[in-house]
């Protein structure tokens, strides 16, 4: 049986910060669903409501293009190890980039 959380407790944010890979799932309003793998030390949790991930262009870039349109994102993230978990972040997207005035502010949490 699965639960909701209204926001992230320190053992979701634990679990989340141990993980190697995660997903991204975004959609237009109509057309196909895109789901990538990502991974390279790319995701951060500023708090419990919020979290930055540094989106490294793949294959044409399409959650970016999603989400210009359906800012609705999804982050999956899962272990199958001694206490196995899967966790679905449910939430609205934005795109930052190099011109935006918040793009250092968000750089500066990543090495």
């Amino acid at each position: 049986m699965s639960e909701k959380f209204s926001e992230l407790s320190s053992s979701l944010i634990s679990f989340i910060e141990k993980q190697h890979m995660f997903f991204v799932g975004t959609a237009r309003s109509s057309g196909t669903v895109n789901v990538s793998p990502k991974g390279m030390d790319s995701l951060r949790i500023i708090n419990s409501k919020k979290l930055v991930w540094l989106n490294y262009t793949g294959s044409g870039n399409e959650s970016a293009a999603h989400i210009l349109e359906n800012p609705r994102m999804t982050i999956m993230l899962c272990s199958f190890d001694l206490k196995p978990l899967i966790l679905r972040l449910y939430g609205k997207a934005q795109a930052i980039h190099p011109r935006d005035d918040s793009w250092q502010e968000y750089l500066n949490f990543f090495p």
